[in-house]
C-alpha cells in the first residue's frame, strides 16, 4: 500500500516514519513535507499545500494511495475528510463537524457540560466589556482562551485580573472576537490520545509535554519543547476513569449527536492534587511533540491502527501491542522562538546522533543547494527509546549533543517532573 501523509512537522515525520515499518507499507508521500521526510528512503514530497484540497485528491487518485493520513488541524477544521471522501479516498481524521472539537473551545465546552465530563467551569463572551465584568467576580488565576484555532498561542494563563483584562484586550486585538473565560486548575498535566472509528475507541500511551520554552516550564508557551510516554503520573486507575469518564462519554456524545467522528481524540487533561482528571481542552490530530514520544513505543502496524478506524473495525481489533520501556523526546528549536526567529542556518551532526540509537524527526527544515537547514522555529525532534526512564533520557541527550545549528536552542531538563 501506498500511503499519503499531509502536514510538513515532525509529527508527519514520525507518522511517515512509523507507516514505512509495516510491511504493508510500500511507499509513503508527503504533502508538503520537509527536510526529513525528502532524504528518507521510500518516501517523496509533494509540493502541495495543505489547504490544497483538490491537489490532494489528484496526487492520491494518481499515485493510487490507498490511505491519506492529515496531520495537522488546520486542513481537517476547513474539511480536507468531507472533501476527500467525497472523491471516494480512504483518509484517516474526523470530518469538518467533528474537528469543531479543537476548532471552536466554546463548542467543546457545551460538549463536555452535555455529556457531563470534568472540565473547568467557563463562560464565552462576544462583548469585551461583559467579559471583564466576569473576570472582576472570579479568583485569580485565571485563564483566557481565543475560542478558535489560534497556533497553540491562543491559551493566556493570567496571574491577577488585571493580566487577565490585558489578555483579553490582546486577543480582541488580534481579531479573536470569540472569548472563553475559565477558571484555572490546580495540578500536572498530562496528554492522553485516543484512536476512534466513532463507535470504538482505543487509548495510547499516556504523554507528558512541555510547553513552556524555559527550563523549569518557565517563560511563554510554544508547541512543545519536548515530551516523554509513557507518563508514570497516569496510573492504571487514572487510566480506567479516563477511559470511563472522559474518553468514552466523549465518543457517545458526539455519535448521539450525529457526527461521525473517526481519528484521534487528543484530550489535554489536568490531573488534579486529589487525583481528578478534568479536560483542559481537546484536539483532533495527532499531538506534535508527543506523538514522537508514542510512535516510538508503537508495536503494532500504525497502518493497521488507523484503516481499522477508517474501515470501522475498530471493536474486532486485538489490543493495541507496546514496547516495553520508556521513550523521552526533545525538541532542538532555533534561536528566539517561539518569537522572531532566522532561518537557513545549516544543520550537522544528525549522521553522528543516528549512531547512539536515537531517532531524529525533522519539523522546521529543508534541503537547500544540497544542504540540511532550518526553516523554522522547532526544528527537530530526537527521540530515544530505553529500557527505563533514565535510560531513554540519557540516550537522548547524547544524540542531541552530537547536533549543531548556529542559534540552536534546547530545553535540558525534559523530562523532570517523571521523578517527581
Amino acid at each position: 500500500m501506498k500511503v499519503l501523509v499531509v502536514g510538513n512537522g515532525g509529527r508527519e515525520h514520525a507518522i511517515a516514519w512509523k507507516l514505512l515499518q509495516s510491511m504493508n507499507v510500500d511507499f509513503v508521500f508527503c504533502t508538503p513535507g520537509n527536510g526529513g521526510t525528502e532524504i528518507m528512503a521510500n518516501c517523496q514530497n509533494l509540493p502541495l499545500t495543505v489547504e490544497d484540497f483538490d491537489g490532494i485528491a489528484k496526487a492520491a487518485i494518481s499515485h493510487e494511495v490507498g490511505l491519506v493520513v492529515v496531520g495537522p488541524e488546520v486542513p481537517l477544521s476547513l474539511g480536507i475528510v468531507d472533501y476527500l471522501e467525497q472523491k471516494n479516498i480512504k483518509v484517516f481524521g474526523p470530518k469538518k463537524a467533528g474537528a469543531m472539537i479543537e476548532a471552536s473551545k466554546s463548542w467543546a465546552k457545551a460538549l463536555m457540560a452535555e455529556a457531563g465530563i470534568p472540565t473547568a467551569k467557563s463562560q464565552t463572551f462576544t462583548d469585551i466589556q461583559a467579559a471583564k465584568t466576569y473576570i472582576s467576580q472570579q479568583p485569580a488565576p485565571i485563564v483566557v482562551k481565543a475560542d478558535v484555532l489560534a497556533a497553540g498561542k491562543g491559551v493566556i494563563v493570567a496571574n491577577t485580573r488585571e493580566e487577565a483584562d490585558s489578555a483579553v484586550d490582546s486577543l480582541w486585538q488580534q481579531g479573536y472576537t470569540t472569548i472563553v473565560v475559565e477558571e484555572f486548575l490546580q495540578g500536572e498535566e498530562v496528554s492522553v490520545l485516543a484512536l476512534t472509528d466513532g463507535a470504538t475507541f482505543r487509548p495510547l500511551l499516556p504523554a507528558q509535554d512541555h510547553k513552556r520554552i524555559g527550563e523549569g516550564d518557565t517563560g511563554p508557551n510554544t508547541g512543545g519543547m519536548g515530551a516523554y510516554a509513557p507518563a508514570p503520573l497516569v496510573t492504571p486507575a487514572i487510566r480506567e476513569r479516563i477511559n470511563t469518564e472522559i474518553l468514552q462519554p466523549t465518543v457517545e456524545t458526539l455519535r448521539k449527536r450525529g457526527i461521525d467522528y473517526r481519528g484521534v481524540i487528543y484530550a489535554g487533561l489536568m490531573i488534579t492534587p486529589t487525583g481528578e482528571p478534568k479536560v483542559l481542552e481537546y484536539n483532533c490530530r495527532f499531538g506534535d511533540p508527543e506523538i514522537q514520544a508514542i510512535l516510538p513505543l508503537l508495536a503494532t502496524p500504525l497502518d493497521e491502527l488507523l484503516l481499522a478506524c477508517v474501515e470501522q473495525k475498530l471493536g474486532d481489533f486485538p489490543p493495541i501491542q507496546w514496547q516495553n520501556g520508556s521513550c523521552v523526546c526533545v525538541v532542538a528549536a532555533a534561536e528566539g522562538y517561539p518569537g522572531a526567529y532566522a532561518k537557513g542556518k545549516e544543520i550537522t551532526g544528525i549522521p553522528e546522533s543516528d549512531t547512539t540509537g536515537a531517532v531524529v524527526f525533522h519539523a522546521g527544515t529543508k534541503i537547500e543547494q544540497g544542504k540540511l537547514v532550518t526553516d523554522g522555529g522547532r526544528v527537530l525532534a530526537v527521540s530515544a527509546v530505553g529500557e527505563d526512564f533514565e535510560g531513554a533520557r540519557a540516550s537522548v541527550y547524547q544524540a542531541v549533543e552530537c547536533i549543531e545549528f548556529e542559534g540552536m536552542y534546547y530545553r535540558r531538563d525534559i523530562g523532570y517532573r517523571a521523578n517527581r
